[in-house]
């Protein structure tokens, strides 16, 4: 099988990682939580639109994933597993949310979008390209948060994360079909929104 710890071999398949993590070698897992941690924050950050609760919903994740690892039947599910559970405690968080609170975002919250959310700015990129990129940034933040929690999710899950169709479906507990219809419902909202940014 090879060295455990240092002796791990990154350019692994993800499935045979994820197999080593579940025999407890904690620099296979160490490599997954690597590979995740960014991709989860951006959903979760995206999500929540807070930086303090992003973070929670990361460490939560990688939390609950390492605990449940050893019933994870698949190897080669995982990343669509770990995606799931941090949506999953999302959409609970935004639901604790909304039972006492109003979910939207002051204008006045968009000026510093964390670097971490979005795609860098791209590099030597002119004073105005950067204002016109952070403003199209709060723009689609605004814009994200104005749509259904679910709608949201299967938005991000699709054009941010690249996640199949099936994957969304059953991280949302809906049929592909209707995962279709809400990203089209989605595509149509974020579309007239940031329409009104420009």
């Amino acid at each position: 099988m090879g060295d455990h710890g240092p002796g791990f071999e990154p350019d692994l398949d993800e499935g045979s990682i994820v197999a080593r993590a579940q025999d407890g070698d904690l620099a296979a897992f160490e490599h997954l939580v690597l590979t995740y941690q960014y991709r989860i924050f951006r959903l979760a950050y995206r999500m929540l639109n807070d930086h303090g609760e992003a973070e929670d919903i990361v460490q939560e994740t990688l939390t609950t994933g390492w605990r449940g690892l050893p019933m994870l039947a698949d190897v080669d599910a995982f990343g669509g597993w770990i995606y799931r559970l941090a949506t999953n405690k999302c959409l609970d968080l935004l639901r604790k949310r909304s039972a006492h609170a109003v979910n939207c975002i002051q204008p006045e919250d968009m000026d510093a979008i964390p670097e971490a959310c979005a795609r860098a700015v791209p590099a030597g990129s002119d004073p105005s390209h950067e204002a016109e990129w952070s403003a199209e940034q709060a723009g689609l933040t605004a814009v994200l948060n104005t749509l259904p929690p679910a709608q949201r999710a299967c938005w991000l899950l699709r054009e941010l994360h690249g996640r199949s169709y099936a994957e969304i479906g059953v991280t949302l507990k809906i049929s592909p079909t209707a995962v279709r219809g809400t990203l089209a419902r989605a595509r149509h909202q974020i579309a007239e929104g940031m329409s009104e940014w420009r």
